[in-house]
């Protein structure tokens, strides 16, 4: 069984008119996701790839009983794409958009967590549930259904561990991207509990990267409340301090969130930590 998806979720998608939105809206619908329309602000009434657009989320979940968002929308509307999706009731909202400023993001949060609505992202690539459901920017055809959960923070890493596993015969749950930013809504220790209570999950992949601590959470969280075996990779070994690598959180300060902290901390929760990503599956095996 996957995590976030299944088969009663209904999908929209915010910026269905645009190219990305557009391009991604179809690349969804061929997978099989249950898609039901989309929004864009002055375009409602039109169709974009045999689905209805609306003006407002709130049209949208009332015409389609939506209840999962993507939002596809350029960083200075990406806010309140959320808010939007979030006050329309939105149970699961999935935010592609990256360069959203820190600060926007802090007074979402705050604004999430007064809700029932659960975001992923932002700047992720959302989440692939093999044979379910395609919610993002994920390739479908690098997955297979099976046991493994797998969450990370990079978009890329995941496309080659999840391909990886695969070509070894490891079939997935979930595969969650959660982002990079500093501010995010879903973090390593939100998965893995999700993964930990999912019965058809029986391992887990966590692919994590140097700045701040939820690696070591996610490492609090496995010694303490997981039983399932857990692999890992942390990427950003050579990374030198105050710059920044990739991510807007990817950066180590004052001496903390370096990929040393993270793989001790791991390594004394039991976890298996990979030196490459291509190592995962034998570790899992």
């Amino acid at each position: 069984m996957a995590i976030l998806v299944n088969r009663d979720t209904r999908l929209i998608v915010q910026g269905i008119t645009g190219r990305e939105g557009s391009f991604h809206t179809k690349q969804m619908i061929d997978y099989g996701t249950n898609l039901v329309g989309g929004v864009t602000p002055g375009k409602g009434g039109e169709w974009v790839h045999g689905k209805p657009v609306f003006d407002t989320v709130k049209k949208a979940v009332d015409a389609t009983g939506a209840n999962a968002s993507i939002i596809f929308v350029a960083a200075p509307y990406a806010p309140d794409a959320i808010y939007e999706a979030i006050d329309a009731g939105i149970e699961l909202i999935v935010c592609i958009t990256e360069g959203i400023p820190i600060l926007d993001m802090m007074k979402v949060y705050e604004h999430l967590n007064h809700s029932s609505s659960r975001l992923v992202g932002p700047n992720c690539p959302g989440l692939l549930a093999p044979g379910i459901a395609k919610i993002g920017i994920m390739p479908g055809y690098i997955a297979r259904p099976g046991s493994v959960g797998v969450v990370s923070k990079s978009g890329t890493l995941t496309y080659e561990v999840v391909y990886a596993l695969t070509n070894a015969g490891l079939g997935q749950t979930t595969c969650l991207g959660i982002g990079g930013d500093p501010i995010i809504g879903t973090h390593f220790v939100d998965a893995l509990q999700m993964f930990e209570e999912d019965p058809e999950t029986e391992k887990v992949v966590l692919i994590g990267e140097i700045g701040g601590r939820a690696e070591v959470d996610a490492a609090e969280f496995i010694k303490t409340q997981m039983t399932k075996p857990v692999a890992a990779f942390i990427a950003g070994k050579s990374a030198p301090p105050g710059t920044r690598m990739g991510h807007a959180g990817a950066i180590i300060e004052g001496g903390e969130g370096t990929a040393t902290e993270k793989i001790e901390a791991l390594l004394a929760a039991g976890v298996r930590v990979a030196d490459n990503p291509e190592q995962i599956p034998s570790l899992l095996q």
